[in-house]
């Protein structure tokens, strides 16, 4: 079959707003749909049709992408009476880039089998800003022909590609990456409210680091939100962050055992969802991490 050039996004939010925008500008007709119609609406100004229902997104399109907050969204949206897959052209192929773990992206591999629709397991590295600049990292698992024909897609979104043969391996390696992540944004945050509690400005902290072997861009960036304590306009919201480290929990802990690291990172972001900052950056955190001390500084 031809390469891909309809496409439809269902969700448009923080990522799967600039991931439609950006296939708009790379020349592919982009159809948006989301749950709430009046925050795609601002993407009509970028060539994107944002409609009003999932069947209406779907009709026509070579390709749907799906970019929702869980696996529970991406079930009710594509299954059921009435859900997308339903709708869906033939030959048609879903690319699933929600985060949705390896428990969900299994259900929904079997959910395309069972609508005859090929299915390609396809979450992203990257936050706001990589979504808007076209630079986020596709992990693309599924058969070598869908991924060919989706060869636009990823190249109007994406700085590279990772390919893999097998739905499940893309989703396994965004596991671990997402620890990874997780765990520089949490130890950043130990270690800013250790700096200063032990009366060490922590600016000190990222100049001592900065150029050499120990130091991370990421660390530069979310611990500078940390010390300005700027959180309100999020790459990333801490909701979402907690999410993820329970995604990775699950796929580590079903012999019973808690890992380590990853408990530890689901505990202090949790906490700090419970202290009320769920929708403000992952960086956020930081409030875990300093305690009732935060309030004295």
């Amino acid at each position: 079959m031809a390469e891909v050039k309809t496409v439809a996004v269902l969700g448009t939010g923080i990522m799967g707003g600039p991931i439609a925008r950006n296939l708009a500008g790379a020349g592919l007709e982009t159809k948006a749909w989301n749950r709430t119609r009046e925050k795609a609406e601002p993407l009509s100004r970028d060539g994107v049709e944002v409609v009003d229902t999932r069947s209406e997104a779907v009709g026509g399109a070579n390709a749907v992408i799906t970019m929702l907050a869980s696996a529970d969204a991406v079930r009710d949206v594509m299954g059921g009476d009435g859900g997308a897959l339903g709708a869906m052209e033939e030959g048609a192929v879903w690319i699933q880039m929600s985060t949705i773990g390896i428990a969900g992206t299994e259900e929904m591999e079997e959910l395309a089998r069972d609508a005859g629709v090929v299915f390609v397991d396809a979450p992203v590295l990257g936050t706001k800003q990589p979504a808007e600049q076209g630079k986020l990292i596709a992990l693309a698992a599924g058969p070598a022909d869908a991924l060919e024909r989706c060869a636009p897609v990823f190249d109007a979104i994406a700085a590279r590609t990772i390919a893999f043969d097998e739905p499940g391996q893309a989703t396994r390696l965004k596991l671990v990456l997402n620890n990874w992540v997780l765990a520089v944004t949490v130890g950043t945050a130990e270690t800013i409210a250790l700096a200063e509690r032990l009366g060490v400005d922590p600016k000190r902290f990222l100049e001592a680091i900065e150029g050499g072997n120990l130091d991370s861009a990421y660390a530069q960036m979310k611990g500078g939100m940390m010390i300005e304590r700027s959180f309100e306009d999020p790459s990333f919201p801490l909701r979402l962050a907690l999410k993820d480290a329970k995604l990775v929990l699950d796929a580590t802990g079903g012999n019973g055992e808690r890992p380590a690291l990853p408990s530890a990172i689901e505990k202090r972001l949790s906490q700090a969802d419970e202290l009320g900052h769920g929708d403000e950056d992952m960086a956020a955190v930081y409030w875990a991490a300093a305690g009732e001390s935060a309030t004295d500084r």
